[in-house]
């Protein structure tokens, strides 16, 4: 079920509320949005400002590292989720602002458009994010879940190796070579 649903139209918000904030955005009432955001006090709220400041195009609150951490990927994959295609190339767009604030926008980003089943727009974003931090250990373990679902094994093996060399012991990476070997 989405964040609404057809199902269910007796579902009420406390007036200036994050969640009345949501169900503006997804009517594409951004103004709303933004004063039901500017009332509140929390890291959400603060987010949201951005956040809508990033889907009209125009950006003046610049979000904290931790506020694109924390809200990213789940604003992006709800935009996905319900079908705001020009809030989601919005979002899109912002990345290489929002980079020089938190360096995984890449990797965040990829990993909701493989959730989402975007294979090829995932692994785009994880080539680049790869380009600008090569050591991270989720990245190439993202990669190489990419190239198991694209039954490319060697590649797979590859990058999980690459995962393996950075975090010996990561569990999931062990569990993922297994298998990768017993597709080689």
């Amino acid at each position: 079920m989405f964040f609404f649903d057809k199902v269910d139209e007796q579902i009420t918000f406390k007036p200036r509320s994050e969640e009345l904030a949501y169900l503006a955005i997804l009517k594409e009432d951004l103004l709303s949005a933004q004063a039901i955001f500017e009332s509140l006090d929390s890291p959400r709220a603060r987010w949201g400002i951005a956040l809508v400041g990033i889907l009209s195009g125009f950006l003046e609150y610049f979000p904290t590292y931790f506020e694109i951490r924390n809200f990213l990927e789940i604003d992006l994959d709800f935009m996905i989720k319900n079908e705001k295609f020009d809030y989601t190339e919005n979002m899109l767009g912002s990345l290489e602002i929002l980079y020089k604030i938190n360096h995984e926008v890449y990797k965040y980003t990829a990993r909701v458009l493989y959730e989402n089943k975007l294979y090829k727009t995932a692994l785009e974003y994880m080539e680049k994010s790869k380009e600008l931090n090569y050591n991270d250990p989720e990245l190439h373990y993202m990669l190489a879940k990419y190239y198991v679902h694209t039954k490319q094994f060697n590649l797979a093996e590859h990058y999980i190796e690459e995962c393996l060399k950075i975090i010996p012991m990561y569990y999931p990476a062990i569990k993922m070579k297994e298998h990768i070997s017993s597709q080689l």
